[in-house]
């Protein structure tokens, strides 16, 4: 008997993604396992049940779809309610949220469900092909640029028209990983001069070589997994010195550097907002993290001193299609690590997947996660 892998349409508002693509459905067919996917469940992305279907998969019109299946696929944590479905000892994979509640993880482990955290992929080279982080990323740095060109009231590009010429506009990028990489290239390919800030002095050379100009504040901050470390005080008000006068030189700010678990660090205040240019905009892709700029409401315009800030929340989401196609993709290469011809194996020794687990057989496997388990029962 075929292995069975479900995927239930995702329930939170505003969720457009899913799980798995059409074409990803028929190679993991074509490997010997059976699909069921809810009905409606690729709708948002493009994709109808018929798609599904003509790809061999079936089509289950409720989420009872859950506690027949080996492996579960989804996109967010689901709750309770939907974990309470689940079949004992199965296999539950996506987006985990394992700095939130314990309850939700005590309850994993009772039901031994053996549960991957897309969040936890380790930044290695052997798992950059399941690094859903930097996929979904790389799209929130794309649309990042197209939400801030539909902000402001100036052209990105230099014109040259029979009224003159108008000159590019200037935009500034905060944080130089995946996102904002990408934003950097989106903004250069619409026209725009672009300049970059990062804390890691080791990015100046990815930045320079997609056309930016790279804001050196002479401070080297790598830390762990490819994130910056935290600032000491005296770095942070170098770091405010200089970005102030790129800040209040630009037509656009694009934020990018986000914790992920942990609040967005706070790089512009609000006194360096009110030194900006009457209809400059900022994007704070860091907005779910409490927002790179201390005026950032995550989910909402705000108007200050006649600068627009945007703090999008979930961005990937609004590019639903490529979005469920990179993502599902992540988790076609994960799932190669799982399925060994006929069974499923969780192998331990795998750091992909001891690393990227919460609870496994019963057992919590997450260190962090078994700490505030402990701490709540205490």
């Amino acid at each position: 008997m075929s292995n069975v892998i479900s995927v239930p349409a995702e329930i939170r508002t505003g969720e457009n993604r899913v799980a798995l693509v059409p074409e990803i459905a028929k190679k993991l067919i074509a490997a010997g396992t059976t699909i069921q996917v809810q009905t409606l469940a690729g709708e948002h992305a493009g994709f109808s049940d018929e798609d599904y279907t003509a790809a061999g998969a079936s089509i289950c019109p409720d989420d009872s779809l859950l506690g027949t299946a080996d492996v579960v696929l989804t996109v967010n944590p689901l709750t309770e309610t939907q974990l309470q479905k689940l079949r004992d000892g199965s296999i539950l994979i996506g987006y985990q949220n394992p700095w939130s509640d314990t309850q939700r993880f005590k309850l994993l482990q009772d039901k031994k469900i053996s549960a991957i955290s897309m969040e936890l992929i380790p930044r290695i080279s052997r798992a950059q092909a399941m690094d859903s982080l930097s996929s979904q990323a790389s799209i929130a740095g794309y649309k990042s640029v197209l939400m801030a060109a539909s902000l402001s009231g100036k052209f990105f590009p230099m014109l040259t028209t029979a009224a003159g010429t108008v000159r590019p506009s200037k935009v500034l990028v905060i944080g130089a990983g995946v996102a904002g990489l990408q934003a950097i290239a989106t903004a250069r390919r619409l026209g725009a001069m672009v300049e970059a800030y990062d804390v890691r002095a080791a990015v100046k050379e990815q930045v320079e070589s997609l056309g930016a100009r790279f804001v050196d504040i002479d401070i080297k901050a790598e830390g762990s997994g490819g994130y910056a470390r935290e600032l000491t005080e005296e770095e942070k008000q170098k770091q405010q010195e200089i970005l102030a006068r790129h800040v209040a030189a630009s037509d656009v700010v694009i934020c990018t550097a986000a914790l992920p678990g942990r609040a967005s660090p706070r790089i512009i205040p609000t006194d360096m907002v009110n030194n900006m240019k009457g209809g400059a905009v900022i994007v704070d892709l860091a907005a779910e993290g409490g927002g790179n700029c201390e005026l950032t409401r995550p989910g909402e315009t705000v108007m200050h001193n006649r600068v627009t800030i945007y703090g999008p929340i979930n961005v990937p989401s609004t590019v639903p299609n490529h979005a469920s196609e990179l993502y599902a993709k992540n988790l076609f290469n994960l799932l190669g690590l799982i399925i060994k011809e006929d069974s499923l194996q969780i192998d331990l020794d795998d750091q992909i997947l001891k690393d990227s687990l919460i609870t496994h057989a019963g057992d919590i496997i997450n260190d962090a996660v078994q700490e505030r388990l402990q701490a709540s029962t205490n």
